[in-house]
């Protein structure tokens, strides 16, 4: 999400609405005021375009389709309006929808130093409303890892962190399986190091 003006103006949804499709540049809109969203970089179009790739290749012959980053998100109808980096519904509105998803059964977004406390917080709080969401992906751009949160029994979310080269993004119900090399091929973007911790040096008879 971009940044909002010192003393901006409110607009209602129809307002946002009208002046998006006019617009070559992209907002999200929250509680009447409107955002004007970055430009993606190299790293980040690459990640979002191989998850496409693999989610098409799965999808094949399910009622579902995978959306990138220009199509809108109602995540609550006339209040919050978004652009996910990867949308996945298999809703059957939304098959028919030509320009705003309502029901996603997973959403992606890829991370940067300027959306990250957004799209863990308030954002990741808003999409749990939505009764379709099953699965939340954050990917970081700066080293191998995504988080995946799964919606479980009785509305609790679980987490997984994926950050060895093998490790897969496995959701049945959507034959997918994807590693996370997969997910980082053709980027310049390095798997995570851990680094290991320097042993204690002896100084004077006493370790530090």
């Amino acid at each position: 999400m971009g940044q909002a003006d010192q003393n901006p103006r409110r607009y209602t949804a129809e307002e946002y609405l009208d002046l998006e499709q006019q617009s070559e540049i992209k907002h999200e809109f929250f509680d009447g005021e409107i955002f004007a969203m970055a430009g993606a970089d190299i790293s980040h179009n690459l990640i979002s375009s191989n998850f496409l790739v693999s989610f098409k290749l799965a999808l094949r012959g399910r009622p579902c389709k995978v959306l990138m980053e220009g199509v809108q998100l109602a995540v609550q109808e006339g209040r919050h309006y978004t652009y996910p980096d990867v949308m996945i519904t298999c809703d059957a509105a939304d098959q028919q929808a030509k320009r705003i998803l309502k029901a996603p059964v997973l959403l992606i977004e890829v991370l940067s130093p300027s959306t990250a406390e957004y799209d863990r917080g308030r954002k990741f709080n808003q999409y749990k409303q939505l009764p379709s969401l099953q699965h939340y992906l954050l990917v970081s751009q700066t080293s191998w890892l995504v988080e995946w949160y799964r919606r479980e029994p009785g509305n609790i979310w679980s987490f997984t962190a994926l950050v060895e080269a093998e490790d897969a993004l496995v959701i049945p119900d959507l034959n997918i399986n994807l590693t996370v090399a997969a997910i980082y091929e053709g980027t310049d973007v390095a798997p995570l190091k851990i680094v290991a911790e320097e042993p204690a040096v002896a100084y004077g008879g006493q370790r530090f």
